[in-house]
């Protein structure tokens, strides 16, 4: 009984010893009750140059490139690759741009389930050549490049979750009634360069992304304007197709609408009012057929009408009242390549005040010879280096404002087309 007694004590002993130790814990020292702004619910990897271990540790494809700076990115472009690799779980950007891919099959992705952007660009794969369902699968993919191969279909089915979608240089004609149904968050749409012909959007299948900002629809077979594009556009691209008309109302349920390019067309009689949009800034109707100027809305900035059959421009067409209040914002305008015998009226600085640069060019005479006018190129610019807008007597100073003359060779007549939207 000593021994048991003895036993007991020990035991007693200790175990108030332990139960001491964490009643006194104070748990408030080390761990914070407050909530951690920087705490993040998924795993980050971060760049770590002393270490460098994540190629190994997360895996990559041999044929590929995985920077440790950038550990979800995997790069395959430009690598004469006939298949595309397997691509492992934790990639989310996958370049396989300028290769000679003929197929997309499910067995490659079957690990990756993070994907965010693919670029497919620059190979030689065909529509019949993707299997069904292998991109709708990836519910973050943002962005997907398939220009520049020889598809003859609109892909189909796509996540949802997609937001820019580029498809120009390919051989799409056809496109699937319901293919476009579930694109509700895709923003960018570029078809530019395919045979699409008026045809593909009667059943109004575009009107369904209601989010799209930018549609690219040049160099097609269009006739006729596409109908039913979402109020949210901003960005339409429609040069280089057939289109010889547009509706009076057409872009009434467009007032978002930045940019429209409409060059390289077959446009003849429009709407005097047709593009009396309050948010245009930029508007291209080069190379139509167009015989007379029409309405500029007071935001517009950059106007286009070279090569058409332009005989006069009546400034008053253009600009009906100057409202001191509400002045036009129209800086550059193009017209060479018409049928101008004369430069426009003065009248035009009066109701287009900020207008900097006219450039008239070549114009075409009645038996299609060329004929220079005496201002090939008009351009107004201002002293920014004066002081003062005053010459320090108190009077205006004369050249505030200086008007000159110049020949195309000290002016680019394409400086605002080359710039990017």
């Amino acid at each position: 009984m000593g021994f048991l007694s003895l036993v007991y004590v020990l035991f007693f002993f200790f175990g108030d010893k332990v139960h001491c130790q964490y009643e006194n814990y104070q748990w408030d020292e080390d761990y914070d009750q407050e909530p951690n702004e920087d705490y993040e619910p998924e795993f980050q990897f971060r760049q770590n140059v002393e270490y460098g271990i994540y190629q190994h540790s997360l895996g990559c494809a041999r044929e590929c490139f995985c920077p440790t700076n950038f550990p979800s990115s995997m790069y395959c472009d430009n690598r004469k690759l006939k298949t595309i690799p397997n691509i492992p779980m934790h990639i989310q950007q996958l370049y396989l741009q300028f290769n000679e891919i003929e197929a997309v099959t499910t067995n490659s992705f079957i690990n990756a389930t993070h994907l965010k952007e693919i670029n497919l660009s620059h190979n030689k794969i065909k529509s019949q050549k993707i299997d069904y369902g292998v991109f709708a699968k990836f519910s973050n993919l943002l962005q997907l490049h398939l220009e520049h191969n020889n598809l003859e279909e609109f892909p189909f089915p796509l996540p949802k979750s997609l937001e820019r979608l580029l498809l120009g240089y390919n051989e799409i004609s056809t496109v699937q009634t319901s293919a476009m149904d579930g694109l509700v968050n895709l923003t960018m749409l570029d078809l530019c360069y395919n045979h699409l012909h008026d045809s593909v959007f009667k059943g109004k299948n575009l009107a369904k992304m209601e989010k799209l900002m930018q549609l690219n629809l040049c160099h097609n077979r269009l006739e006729s304007m596409p109908p039913g594009l979402p109020s949210s556009l901003m960005y339409l691209s429609l040069e280089n197709n057939s289109i010889s008309s547009i509706t009076d109302k057409y872009f009434d349920k467009l007032p978002k609408l930045h940019a429209l390019r409409l060059s390289h067309n077959k446009l003849q009689d429009i709407p005097h009012n047709i593009f009396n949009l309050s948010n245009l800034i930029e508007l291209n109707v080069g190379h139509n057929r167009l015989k007379q100027a029409f309405y500029i809305p007071r935001n517009l900035e950059h106007l286009y009408l070279e090569n058409n059959e332009i005989e006069n421009i009546n400034v008053t067409m253009m600009c009906p009242s100057i409202d001191p209040l509400h002045l036009h914002h129209l800086t550059y305008l193009r017209v060479d390549q018409n049928k101008l015998k004369e430069p426009i009226s003065s009248y035009i600085f009066s109701c287009f005040p900020h207008i900097h640069s006219i450039y008239y060019g070549e114009q075409r005479g009645a038996n299609g010879q060329t004929i220079q006018l005496k201002t090939q190129v008009f351009g107004r610019f201002q002293d920014d280096d004066d002081d003062d807008d005053d010459d320090g007597d108190g009077h205006d100073n004369p050249h505030e404002d200086q008007e000159t003359e110049g020949t195309e060779e000290h002016f680019n007549p394409h400086y605002y087309e080359t710039q990017e939207w």
